[in-house]
């Protein structure tokens, strides 16, 4: 699969763009698991030509990502425009317009999802953004703003017009936030129309191999994104493709495996955001790797509130100690509110 000239490989797999998430050390830990594709969290346009530091700070991308998109999104058409261009500063693989978000606060505004109630306002966005940059632009979007209004095979073909390289579309409406199970039907039937010719990337509910090869098989998407199940489980990735390839399912990780890994995802953070924000950016994720352990309750209560590099390693290390023939078989790790 390609888009534009970035070549994936075959039955390519994506790190959703989510906001909190998606930072440059968890993209890091996903790309190291097999991620053929990461994005940054989403970024106001707003945000960014107003120069605001935390908008600006997730243009921070680095080779080792690569190829990454950055995602931006907005309600009016010249702040997009001028976003796009300041994204473009920024040397991403592509840039990707946000308009699946489905939380009240931007998409009652008119962005993210909300632009699916005015289709021309959105291919007219679309078609400006990609005449003013020179780097190829793709767009995620869900199926319609409500069950009334499934309209995602009318826009795959106008967006198709105006030149965006690929899209990817959550399977459900914005009616239904993260609610009921994604319909995969429409993204399969948006795939399949003989007039449509980019890449389609489906998204929805992909949480184990099985479910992301029955989108490849079934559906015949050319790439499956990943979103909340990444979440404490940045391997799924690895294990997505192994069953990809050999129809075998892998064992979860060790609990000495899961400590390894939240070591190289706390240092990493440390070193892209410094000490006080790279512990504090973490809280979230490591009581989530070890999501399941049984008395586990005053362990999780010093991983999300010590500060101390030094003493959350030795806290870790403790962790391996305890539970280290804990069979880790059966923990799942909690999903997210808000994969975008």
């Amino acid at each position: 699969m390609k888009i534009a000239n970035i070549e994936l490989g075959e039955k390519p797999l994506f790190l959703a763009p989510m906001e909190d998430v998606t930072d440059p050390s968890f993209r890091f830990m996903c790309k190291e698991f097999g991620a053929d594709m990461v994005y940054t969290e989403f970024i106001s346009s707003d945000g960014l030509i107003r120069d605001a530091a935390k908008s600006r700070a997730k243009l921070n991308i680095s080779d080792q990502e690569r190829p990454v998109g950055i995602q931006i999104y907005g309600h009016l058409i010249e702040p997009m425009v001028e976003a796009a261009r300041v994204a473009e500063t920024a040397h991403p693989d592509l840039i990707d317009i946000n308009f699946g978000c489905p939380v009240k606060k931007i998409a009652g505004r008119g962005a993210g999802s909300g632009m699916m109630k005015d289709v021309p306002l959105m291919v007219e966005m679309t078609r400006r953004i990609v005449d003013a940059v020179h780097t190829p632009v793709t767009v995620k979007t869900r199926l319609g703003w409500d069950e009334e209004h499934k309209n995602i095979e009318e826009i795959a073909l106008r967006l198709q017009d105006v030149g965006i390289a690929a899209l990817t579309i959550h399977g459900r409406t914005r009616a239904q936030m993260y609610r009921g199970e994604a319909d995969w039907t429409l993204i399969g039937a948006v795939k399949n129309n003989p007039q449509i010719h980019i890449p389609i990337i489906g998204n929805g509910d992909i949480d184990s191999p099985e479910k992301a090869r029955q989108a490849f098989d079934r559906f015949g998407v050319d790439g499956v994104m990943i979103g909340r199940a990444t979440y404490g489980r940045p391997w799924i990735f690895r294990e997505v493709r192994h069953y990809l390839q050999t129809g075998e399912i892998l064992p979860q990780p060790s609990v000495s495996e899961r400590v390894s890994i939240a070591k190289r995802h706390l240092l990493k953070s440390v070193e892209v955001k410094g000490e006080k924000v790279g512990v504090l950016e973490m809280r979230r994720h490591l009581s989530c790797y070890f999501k399941g352990l049984p008395d586990f309750k005053s362990t999780r209560l010093k991983l999300v509130t010590l500060y101390d590099v030094s003493e959350l390693l030795a806290t870790l290390n403790y962790v391996a100690e305890r539970w280290g023939d804990f069979d880790t078989s059966g923990i799942t790790p909690p999903p997210l509110s808000h994969d975008l």
